[in-house]
């Protein structure tokens, strides 16, 4: 794709992901984002999933391309969700599959997940994706997270 230049003056290559398809499930690219030092935000890919042939989106899928201490611990590498009604297919399982090869392409292995603790939706998506449960940790009062309510995030490292 693209060199990106980031805020603190280093440069970051996205890739290509290439065809992104799993069935009747694919990931179309929305944005390639730079990120934003100055919030924490590190470079992302954005995807949209959508069903073959269809333009309806059915969900969201983002994957942080860094191994700074707030994605490792508390935002993780990926970020999901599925609109209610298209719940219950595995596709936020599934869409994590997909990445793997982009996320190998960036050397990030392993990879981290993190979802609130009381949601069991997610939990379950991490455990079908393969990522194996690590910890249970406190979310800082500096994060965004937190600032929102949050209190705590589960973790799931996926190796690959």
């Amino acid at each position: 794709m693209a060199r990106e230049k980031l805020r603190n003056g280093a440069t970051f290559e996205f890739y290509d992901p290439g065809r992104l398809v799993d069935g009747d499930l694919a990931l179309v690219l929305c944005e390639a984002y730079p990120g934003d030092v100055s919030r924490g935000y590190v470079p992302a890919y954005r995807f949209k999933m959508t069903l073959l042939g269809q333009r309806q989106e059915v969900g969201r899928i983002e994957l942080r391309v860094s191994n700074t201490d707030h994605v490792v611990m508390y935002a993780g590498h990926i970020g999901y969700r599925v609109l209610p009604m298209y719940r219950g297919h595995h596709y936020a399982a599934r869409s994590c599959a997909l990445l793997l090869p982009l996320a190998q392409h960036h050397g990030l292995n392993p990879l981290w997940i993190t979802c609130n603790p009381d949601n069991y939706a997610s939990r379950r998506t991490c455990e079908l994706a393969g990522a194996t449960f690590v910890e249970i940790v406190d979310l800082p009062e500096d994060t965004d997270m937190y600032q929102m309510g949050e209190r705590q995030k589960c973790r799931y490292r996926l190796d690959f």
